[in-house]
């Protein structure tokens, strides 16, 4: 793949997943290193999202890009000593289904039945994905494993 394609495919929508997260943060009223940290989860969650586009099934792409972006947001509370919703919820921001929420109440107006229900069940899926990755990285974390990763990455990659 040429550098020009990887930048147009996969560089740039992570620049703007960055940007649209960190006016966010004005939003949720984050302050200093957040500033920066918080957005970057959107960008992660994005690129993780796009890198898994082989799969061909957007399902699991939103379940893996959640899991990727709320691995980041348990890291990054635990180092910046914040809450992880901090992190999690400008994060989550991107992937958020809003054109799939639009054309749902778009075609439930139009009356076309349908099409309503085809929409609407795969924006569901598409939030129960977003849903589901979260669910699953905190519960590894309330078990400690994302603590340990932390308290190893401070120590410079060193075990003790």
């Amino acid at each position: 793949m040429e550098p020009g394609m990887i930048l147009k495919e996969y560089v740039l929508p992570c620049v703007y997943a960055f940007v649209a997260c960190a006016g966010f943060c004005f939003v949720y009223n984050l302050r200093g290193k957040q500033l920066v940290f918080a957005p970057l989860g959107g960008a992660v969650g994005w690129l993780t999202y796009l890198l898994t586009a082989f799969l061909e099934n957007e399902t699991i792409q939103f379940f893996l890009a959640a899991m990727a972006l709320a691995v980041y947001a348990e890291i990054m509370a635990r180092v910046h000593k914040a809450p992880v919703t901090c992190y999690l919820l400008v994060a989550l921001l991107p992937l958020v289904p809003g054109g799939g929420i639009y054309y749902t109440m778009e075609h439930c107006i139009n009356g076309d039945t349908e099409a309503f229900l085809e929409t609407g069940l795969h924006t569901l899926g598409l939030a129960g994905a977003l849903a589901m990755g979260v669910v699953v990285v905190s519960s590894v974390a309330r078990l400690g494993l994302v603590s340990r990763l932390t308290r190893f990455l401070r120590q410079g990659g060193h075990g003790s």
